[in-house]
This record gives structure tokens, C-alpha cells and sequence, in this order.
């Protein structure tokens, strides 16, 4: 399928992503995409370089008769999201992406695209190597780890670029012109416990919740998408509450910044309450699927007996988890109150282990407004902190405080206006964007994010439109033309 991909149009584009495709580059795993970028740029024998934390940067000469403009620096991150549906065999650290074309979309058989930000990255590369592409002169900043703490954007040192326009290719409707985002910070919750032997008389059963679409927990985090993590404690709740089960591991979610789409629970029950466990499974999947049946689908809760495991959590232990849980907050904080549809502040919560004597519970919390953001983190905290467990904030980035009277901005609405016969969508995002960070070192920095559409990112739903790569590489051509 890799030829198929490399002749869609425009070519430049499709035949560097399907290259870089071929390349694993999860977040922190990059050495080999940082390897497959520099050698792209000296093949070209164009200046490049690799900073001290991994970014790579490299330089293009300006085209005949373009070397007064302004240099522009293009950016996007190499790195990507590594999910797969559970029954999907597929190893991210050897194998590249598998894709497929249905229709005018490009997706990934089981797994994540990598759509974000490779179709950033593969525009960049075929302006690199065009010759017939004019342009005024160029910095290309290809960072790392964007995905999982933005220490490439973090570790990138003021001085290194020219540049005071920046456009970054990292946003997923062509539609819109970004010009500012929220920040972020990781809060994790742990903690340890004493197991207690399974009660005599107990059965084993595993619970298993999936079928949801997951996605991305910023941009994606106001469609009211089921997450896996509150409804399996939703359900483990109601469980403990009629029928007084005892837990014995909770496995749910992922990564931070994806919506996590499914669960595992292993608890036991005495062997009389077995009917009452099947019929009141029975009502919680029904509720479930009623309630999440537009925006989740193919939600299904399964029950099913399993071979006795050894221990428990104490009882006391499991009515306080259960209810933190219950209590954190997931989901939109704040809307707001200035920027229409604005989510202003949210929290994911992403990640619930509960195993072998082992709490960990990790969130990813978002605003555009730090006080606020630092807030709602701080009210996680105090949830967790209530029944014992220790706290660790850690990844904090700022976010990008909107400019609309940029003259960056104000020349990218006249070419859409121009090139479409239709207002752009000029708006903040509600996703972690590099340019809050890079404007900390770079002040002054004009910039602007925009790119093709890219539905589902951060989960194996994840598909880019063809059509609209087309759409954005002519309006980023142009743009280059103009500036």
C-alpha cells in the first residue's frame, strides 16, 4: 500500500509521509527518526543540525530574486502517538505504520495514523527538497517529544533561529488558522496497600470495557466522548454498592493525551450473588450504551468467569479508591467566558492502575488560563491526597496567548479569504501547541498554526483527508509565496 500512498497527490507530500512512516518514532523513542531527518537534510546539502536535547533544524537558501524577504521558520514535531486496538498484533518499536485509502481518506490498519504532525513534517520535507517552490529564506525546526512533555519545544535554546515568523503545521482542520492554545500539566497520583487473601467461597470474574473511539484529549476533549476509566469505576461503584464485590486489579487507559477507550477489572463475589452479578451487568451495559450511543457506538462491557486469583485490596482500600476516582474530575473544567466554544480549562483522566499492592492514577491537565489550569490541578491533588496516595505534578507548559492584529495573521486570513471566498476560522485551541514554549525563548516570535484535516488523532480511528492535504499544501505554497 505504500506505492498506492506515495502517488496521491500532492506527491511531495504523500512520498515523504509514507517515507517517514516507515520510520518508529514514538515520544521518547526518537533516535531513529532524528537519524532518518538529519541524514534527509545533508542529503540535500543543506545546513543541518541537531541540538543538544534532539531537535533537528536545517536551513534552505532563498529561491532567485526572494532574498530580502523575511525568513520563515517551519515547524512540526517528529514524533507520534503509539495506539492500537487490543486485537491488533503490531510491534511500534520495529514495524512501520501500515496504512490503507478508503475513499479520500488515509488511515492505518489498527493503529494510530501518525498523521500527527507527519503530514506537518512530509510538507516541510518536500519544500525542502523542491526546485521549483519560491520562497523567501528558510528554518525548518522538526522538534521532539511533542506528544508526551514538549521537551523538545522545552530544550530548545533561544538563539538558534533567525526567523521571527513561525508557521507551525500542526493543526487538524483547514478550516482554521490557530493563533494560541492552552497549556498543560501531568498530575499523577500513587500510592501502595497491603493485599488481603480472596475471601472462601468467592468466584473469579473479569470485566472488560471497549468499543469506545477514544481520541484526543485536547482538541477532542468537548465531545463529551466516553472514557473508559470513569465508566469501568462507574460500574466496579455500582457493582461494590449492590452486591459487595472485592477487587482485585483495574487496568485502563494509556497515554496522557489520548481519551482512553478501554478497561480491565478483576474482582470476585460470593457464589450465591452470581445471577444478581449477570443481571446487574446486564443493566449498567444497557445504561451505558444508551447513554454514550451517539458518540460511542460500539461500547461494550463484557463479563466473563476466570480462573481465582490469590488477593484482594482491603476493603477500607477499595471504598476509598473507588470514590476518589468517582470524584476526580474528568472532562471540561471551564468554558470560556471570552471566546465562543472555547473549552478554557479540562482534565484527562488517562491512566488507572491498581495492581499487586500498586495505586497510579495519571491525568493530563489543560487551560489557557494558568491560574485556572494549576486550580483544577490542584483539586485533583486534594482528591487523591484525602485517601493517602502521593502527588506529583510534573511536564508544565504555558500556553500561547492570542495576537489577531499580527501582521502574520492578518496576511494568512487575506490569502484564505482570496484563495476560498470564505472566512477562516480564527480561533485558540484547546491542545498543547509548541509555540506557547518557543515564544518563551523567542519573544516577539510572530506565529500561526494550521494544517489538513485529521479526525480521531491520539487513537487508532485516526484517518487525514486527502482532499484537504491537497487544499493545505496550496494555501502553505502561497503563504510561503507571499510572505
Amino acid at each position: 500500500m505504500s506505492t498506492e500512498i506515495k502517488a496521491l497527490e500532492p506527491t511531495a507530500v504523500w512520498k515523504n509521509f509514507a517515507e517517514l512512516n516507515a520510520v518508529p518514532r514514538a515520544s521518547k523513542k526518537e533516535e531513529r527518526v532524528i537519524a532518518f531527518m538529519k541524514a534527509f537534510g545533508e542529503r540535500l546539502s543543506l545546513e543541518t543540525k541537531v541540538d543538544k536535547v534532539g531537535n533537528v533544524i536545517i536551513r534552505k537558501p532563498a529561491t532567485k530574486g526572494k532574498e530580502d524577504r523575511p525568513t520563515v521558520i517551519l515547524q512540526s514535531h517528529l514524533d507520534m502517538v503509539h495506539q492500537k486496538n487490543k486485537e491488533t498484533i503490531f510491534d511500534f518499536d520495529t514495524e512501520g505504520i501500515r496504512m490503507l485509502i478508503e475513499d479520500d481518506w488515509v488511515r492505518a490498519n489498527g493503529t494510530t495514523l501518525g498523521a500527527d504532525n507527519g503530514l506537518g513534517v512530509a510538507a516541510i520535507m518536500g519544500i525542502l527538497e523542491s526546485t521549483d517552490i519560491p520562497h523567501g529564506p528558510l528554518e525548518a525546526l522538526f522538534t521532539i517529544d511533542e506528544e508526551t512533555g514538549m521537551t523538545g519545544a522545552l530544550g530548545l535554546e533561544g538563539g538558534l533561529l533567525e526567523g521571527r515568523l513561525l508557521l507551525n503545521l500542526d493543526t487538524e482542520d483547514d478550516r482554521e488558522l490557530t493563533i494560541g492554545c492552552a497549556g498543560g500539566i501531568d498530575v499523577t497520583a500513587r500510592g501502595h496497600y497491603k493485599q488481603e487473601k480472596r475471601p472462601d467461597g468467592h468466584l473469579s470474574f473479569e470485566l472488560t470495557l471497549k468499543g469506545l473511539k477514544g481520541g484526543h484529549s485536547g482538541v477532542e476533549i468537548h465531545l463529551g466522548l466516553a472514557n473508559a476509566n470513569k465508566l469501568m469505576n462507574r460500574v466496579l461503584y455500582a457493582l461494590d454498592k449492590q452486591l459487595a464485590i472485592r477487587i482485585n486489579m483495574i487496568d485502563g487507559g494509556g497515554l496522557r493525551n489520548a481519551i482512553p477507550r478501554e478497561s480491565t477489572a478483576h474482582f470476585s463475589i460470593t457464589g450465591e450473588h452470581e445471577t444478581d452479578l449477570k443481571s446487574a451487568v446486564e443493566n449498567l451495559a444497557s445504561n451505558l450504551k444508551q447513554e454514550y450511543a451517539s458518540t460511542d457506538p460500539g461500547l461494550d462491557l463484557q463479563l466473563k468467569a476466570i480462573e481465582d486469583f490469590d488477593f484482594v485490596l482491603p476493603t477500607q482500600t477499595q471504598f476509598s479508591i473507588l470514590r476518589a476516582i468517582y470524584a476526580c474530575p474528568s472532562g471540561i473544567y471551564r468554558m470560556s467566558p471570552e471566546v465562543k466554544d472555547l473549552v478554557q480549562t479540562s482534565n484527562n483522566l488517562a491512566r488507572v492502575l491498581v495492581k499487586d499492592g500498586k495505586l497510579e492514577v495519571l491525568n493530563l491537565t489543560r487551560g489557557s488560563v494558568e491560574s485556572e489550569k494549576l486550580d483544577e490541578a490542584n483539586a485533583i491533588a486534594a482528591t487523591f491526597e484525602l485517601i493517602g496516595a502521593q502527588i506529583e505534578f510534573g511536564g508544565s507548559y504555558p500556553g500561547w496567548a492570542p495576537n489577531p492584529k499580527s501582521r502574520l495573521t492578518e496576511t494568512m486570513v487575506n490569502i484564505y479569504r482570496e484563495r476560498y471566498d470564505s472566512e477562516p476560522h480564527v480561533n485558540a485551541c484547546h491542545a498543547g501547541l509548541e509555540c506557547g514554549i518557543l515564544s518563551t525563548n523567542y519573544p516577539g516570535m510572530e506565529m500561526i498554526s494550521f494544517g489538513p484535516n485529521i479526525l480521531g488523532a491520539h487513537s487508532p480511528d485516526e484517518r487525514a483527508q486527502i482532499s484537504s492535504v491537497k487544499k493545505f499544501w496550496g494555501f502553505l505554497l502561497e503563504t510561503l509565496d507571499r510572505l
